[in-house]
């Protein structure tokens, strides 16, 4: 889809779905950070670059946002990856039981 050929209306409406993920029901939660990873990059220039016109704020606070929400979701999945990884044999039978791969030759 090509934003330039949309009103700045739809484009607004467009961009605040994407942030509330409401655009498919079926994707619930688990995609919802791709989806505002998707926005964030797809309404950047919309938000920022172009010459200011009156939904602009708006799409720039859901830009923002969206970002945002990106990078703490990132940054705990990291956080969780590092936490268990690093822990994962002293957990012993719980690591087992949350682990969808048993790595062979570990304790």
């Amino acid at each position: 889809m090509d934003l330039a050929k949309l009103p700045n209306e739809k484009k607004l409406n467009l961009c605040k779905r994407y942030f509330k993920g409401n655009h498919s029901h079926k994707m619930g939660c688990a995609l919802l950070p791709f989806v505002w990873t998707v926005n964030a990059v797809w309404f950047y220039n919309e938000a920022f670059r172009k010459p200011e016109y009156e939904e602009q704020k708006h799409i720039r606070k859901y830009v923002v946002y969206s970002a945002l929400g990106s990078a703490v979701w990132f940054a705990v999945l990291v956080t969780w990856v590092t936490i268990f990884q690093l822990n994962r044999a002293s957990w012993g039978a719980f690591a087992d039981h949350i682990s969808f791969i048993i790595p062979v030759g570990t304790p």
